[in-house]
């Protein structure tokens, strides 16, 4: 966490952690002493200077009987952050078919060119015992 830019996310965080500690008639002394620092670093954390982190979230939640995410209900949006994968664009249906039926002629080709016959009949099991699990 060190080196990291705070933003409105953690002013947000901070705001719903001062608001319970009052809520719980609890001191900035004594959360800081559950989380071994000082009144003045929880200061930080509740203007959002400073990222609180995630175990000591959960030490104050535990300590307001407050679930995790209550802090974060209502969080505004920024637009700097896109999770990697949820924003990237759709993928070409794999070689040799589309979806599932072209993975299974991917790695159908592989087994077949790469495995023993043995290994390939152990396999063939396998998918057979699976299809009989799931299939009946």
């Amino acid at each position: 966490m060190a080196g990291q830019k705070t933003d409105q996310r953690d002013v947000y965080v901070g705001q719903r952690i001062a608001e319970q500690r009052r809520k719980a008639s609890l001191t900035q002394r004594r959360v800081a002493q559950s989380f071994g620092m000082s009144a003045a670093q929880l200061q930080k954390y509740e203007k959002g200077t400073n990222r609180i982190s995630a175990v000591h979230l959960d030490i104050f939640s535990r300590m307001t009987g407050v679930p995790m995410d209550y802090f974060f209900k209502g969080m505004p949006r920024t637009d700097d952050f896109t999770a990697p994968g949820f924003s990237e664009p759709d993928q070409a249906p794999l070689s040799g078919g589309t979806g599932l039926q072209g993975l299974a002629e991917i790695v159908g080709r592989h087994i077949t060119e790469h495995f023993s016959e043995e290994a390939r009949r152990d396999v063939a099991a396998a998918i057979r015992a699976l299809d009989h699990k799931l299939n009946g």
